[in-house]
């Protein structure tokens, strides 16, 4: 199917239109479809829920859900909030799934208008003959392989049977190619079922899992940090045979990833990025740009992560974190959380709150009628996932949820199914919890030593133009004097200078500090001669700013020609006396000499000499514009 986006109107997300449009495409069709389906997002703010909010709404909301199903079950949810108790995300669930039972209705008027017969397919069906036959042959066998509870040696135990089954079939004579095909593909489909059927069979019945687990039981546990030296942050969450080691980079806010999308440009400050390389699940594949799966697992790592994140202000640094994926036994995007948690807080980012994450899962014996049983499972391995009914991802801090995700396989699940399966995610994010804390409890008080350090100060906006200069001049050249640091310059005057060595900021900021600074009346400076005139001497103050100090106020008394006072290069001590007409800086020397008695200042001529000050030049003319 295509979705078609003809037109955007920057305040209203056109994804759950597309999904809405595609459900009503199929169920006008003939095609066979067991729709209407819709979707909606749901927002609240200020304790009220609202459904589809706006982009100022969605600014102001704790809550940015999707939820998607029929008119009789919810089918999909993916969420993101500010710790938001499990109860009241529940609620917002079930708001909006009231509020799909409405676009299901409004499909089906178009349905009975418009809508055309479903054409009828004669649905495939494996022999029964060729069932019986592998199932009597190996059947046992396959209920003892799946009770392995190693993954490897399950799997290879599962495979030698199948592969003896597969050659058999594959060996006999058929009448033709088709016919040899079909044949092939019943068995394939007829030992997939023998191991779904088992497994199902295990949990539901015998409360079993294919690795000797409870059903709310999570596998052990391994927390590591500081793996990597030279990372910023680093460490390794295990969780039975899934391992994922989590890195945290952090540089300047000029580092900000740039996005262009439907709605305009926005920025990045923290990316959340996660790699599934084939080795991890035992596999020799290509490794190159990532996959949807990887993109989405990113996402979900990435949405449960930022709701704990410094703002700006008090950790101005953007943020990179990376999980790769080493093994994968199931889970592996709620590793990834967990990994990354913990290499936050050893990059030393203060975020709010330890988060977790599990997945849960799902095996029902018939629909969720309450007249058939259903098993909800607590960290789901690869397995479970695979024959299982849902997937239902949770990740929270002890306050409440940052993130959920859940996809099904069969019609949809009900208000009962959720709740529990959020209870007992919660229970199990706790016992998660604890085990980070007890490798690291807390953010480290400062960052690596390897990682760009930062001070943040804040100029008068109008004095920026002179700290960039014409051209970028003057601070290009603050970054090559002082080892190639970065400087971040907002249009408020706030600037932030990054680098590894805190002299080299403390370097550009002093040089900042005096390209903005400005002589006050009365302040005192020891500066150096740097240039002499007739009619006074230019003193060097601070930075580049000079001040004249006229030659009628080098002495008491009168003085024909400032050379015969100072010389280039002298320590000259100074007053601030004020500034002319033009803000130049006027300064004063005699005021540490002693004044001769009965001494009387000739006004008339001073007023004269002053006139001179309008040749002097405060700043070097290549710092205004």
């Amino acid at each position: 199917m295509v979705g078609l986006c003809t037109s955007v109107d920057t305040e209203n997300n056109p994804d759950v239109l597309a999904l809405c449009g595609a459900g009503a495409a199929l169920s006008i069709s003939d095609i066979p479809f067991d729709g209407p389906v819709a979707g909606v997002y749901v927002g609240r703010v200020n304790g009220k829920l609202i459904i589809d909010p706006n982009e100022e709404e969605k600014k102001l909301s704790d809550i940015d859900l999707a939820v998607a199903g029929t008119d009789s079950a919810i089918m999909m949810v993916e969420a993101g909030a500010k710790e938001v108790p499990e109860e009241e995300m529940l609620d917002a669930i079930m708001f909006g799934f009231e509020a799909i039972k409405e676009l299901c209705a409004f499909q089906k008027k178009i349905i009975k208008e418009i809508g055309k017969p479903k054409r009828h397919i004669d649905l495939y069906a494996p022999d029964p003959r060729i069932k019986e036959d592998i199932e009597s042959r190996i059947g046992e066998k396959m209920v003892k392989a799946i009770s392995i509870f190693d993954k490897l040696e399950r799997q290879d135990a599962i495979d030698a049977l199948k592969k003896e089954i597969i050659d058999d079939y594959d060996s006999r004579e058929y009448e033709d190619e088709h016919d040899h095909k079909m044949s092939m593909l019943m068995v394939n489909d007829i030992l997939e079922a023998m191991v779904a059927k088992e497994v199902r069979r295990l949990i539901t019945e015998d409360k079993v899992r294919p690795d000797g687990r409870k059903v709310d039981e999570i596998r052990p546990l391994d927390c590591q940090v500081d793996l990597l030296p030279r990372a910023h942050g680093s460490a390794m969450f295990t969780r039975g045979q899934t391992q994922v080691i989590g890195t945290t980079t952090l540089g300047p806010l000029s580092d900000k990833q740039l996005i262009d999308n439907l709605t305009g440009e926005t920025e990045r400050r923290f990316m959340h990025h996660y790699n599934f390389p084939p080795y991890s699940v035992g596999e020799i594949g290509r490794m190159g740009a990532p996959g949807r799966r990887e993109i989405g697992h990113g996402k979900l790592g990435e949405r449960a992560l930022s709701y704990v994140l410094p703002s700006e202000e008090e950790f101005p640094y953007t943020i990179r974190c990376v999980a790769d994926v080493c093994e994968s036994n199931g889970s592996s995007s709620q590793a990834s959380i967990c990994a990354n948690c913990m290499s936050l807080m050893t990059a030393g980012v203060p975020i709010k709150g330890i988060v977790s994450g599990i997945a849960m899962g799902l095996i029902t014996s018939g629909p969720l009628d309450g007249n058939h049983p259903y098993t909800i499972l607590t960290d789901i391995q690869g397995l479970e996932d695979h024959f299982g009914d849902m997937d239902f991802k949770c990740a929270g801090t002890s306050k409440g949820l940052t993130a959920l995700q859940m996809d099904i396989k069969i019609h949809g699940v009900t208000r009962e199914v959720l709740s529990e399966a959020l209870a007992q995610a919660n229970k199990a994010r706790a016992e998660i919890r604890e085990a980070i804390a007890s490798c690291i409890s807390e953010p480290r008080k400062e960052v690596s030593k390897y990682a760009p350090k930062m001070v943040t100060f804040k100029i008068d906006p109008d004095k920026i133009r002179d700290v960039i200069g014409q051209g970028g001049k003057v601070i290009n050249d603050i970054i090559s004097r002082c080892n190639d640091v970065k400087i971040d310059v907002e249009e408020d005057g706030t600037i932030t200078i990054y680098h590894t060595d805190k002299e080299m900021i403390e370097k550009a900021k002093a040089i900042i500090d005096d390209i903005v600074r400005e002589a006050k009346v009365g302040e005192i400076f020891e500066g150096k001669v740097t240039r002499v005139e007739d009619y006074g001497a230019f003193v060097n103050l601070f930075g580049d700013t000079d001040g004249l100090c006229h030659v009628s106020r080098l002495k008491w008394g009168y003085v024909e020609d400032a050379s015969k006072v100072v010389k280039v290069g002298d320590m000259l001590k100074v007053v601030v006396i004020g500034l002319d007409e033009k803000g130049k800086i006027k300064l004063s020397h005699r005021e540490f000499e002693e004044k001769p008695e009965g001494y009387v200042e000739k006004e008339e001529r001073v007023k004269k000499n002053d006139n001179h000050s309008s040749k002097f030049h405060g700043k070097p003319s290549s710092k205004r514009k």
